[in-house]
């Protein structure tokens, strides 16, 4: 059985309203930081003049615990060009932490845990009862496909964003949440 468990965001209030119709998409992301509470810090960072940060709808920590940072019917900034559609899961994982633009890691090697993968599955299938609309899934990879001067060496270009990675089951997620992947993908 899914918990969920509500930490909104001190901001959520002054995110954008949405009618759940309109949220057609999962996008999935990785952190890309050590740990949950590292992940929370950076989502109540404001960086808006709104008063808002960047933040995806939900977390999953590493032992499969699931999150809402913010509601669904609140356009969260998650992934450029987006947004408004989408919801964002942000699964706890490394990444390239701390060295993401640095050429020399740019290999993600944090496998995701069984019950991480499992509390996914469980959120994707909840999404689906609740958001109608629903039927497209992507990776952060997928769709901001950007690229930026390395840290280490600004002659090279390094990927804006990886995750979820190449260690993400896209396969066995797939299987089961009856949605069709969309973006650039192998």
């Amino acid at each position: 059985m899914l918990t969920i468990h509500d930490q909104l965001l001190p901001y959520v209030a002054k995110l954008p309203e949405r009618p759940a119709s309109t949220v057609t998409l999962v996008v999935i992301h990785c952190t890309e930081l050590p740990d949950l509470a590292t992940a929370r810090e950076y989502g109540e960072r404001v960086l808006y003049e709104a008063g808002t940060g960047n933040s995806g709808h939900y977390y999953i920590d590493r032992d499969g615990s699931v999150y809402r940072y913010v509601p669904g019917t609140r356009v969260a900034h998650h992934v450029r060009g987006y947004n408004p559609q989408s919801i964002g899961i942000e699964l706890v994982n490394r990444g390239r932490f701390p060295n993401w633009f640095d050429s020399r890691n740019q290999t993600m090697t944090e496998p995701y845990s069984e019950a991480q993968i499992g509390g996914l599955r469980e959120l994707l299938a909840h999404l689906r009862t609740e958001y109608l609309s629903l039927q497209e899934i992507a990776g952060h990879e997928d769709l901001d496909t950007a690229r930026v001067p390395a840290s280490d060496d600004p002659g090279r270009e390094v990927p804006r964003k990886l995750d979820p990675g190449p260690l993400f089951p896209w396969q066995e997620v797939l299987a089961t949440s009856d949605l069709r992947r969309i973006g650039v993908h192998p």
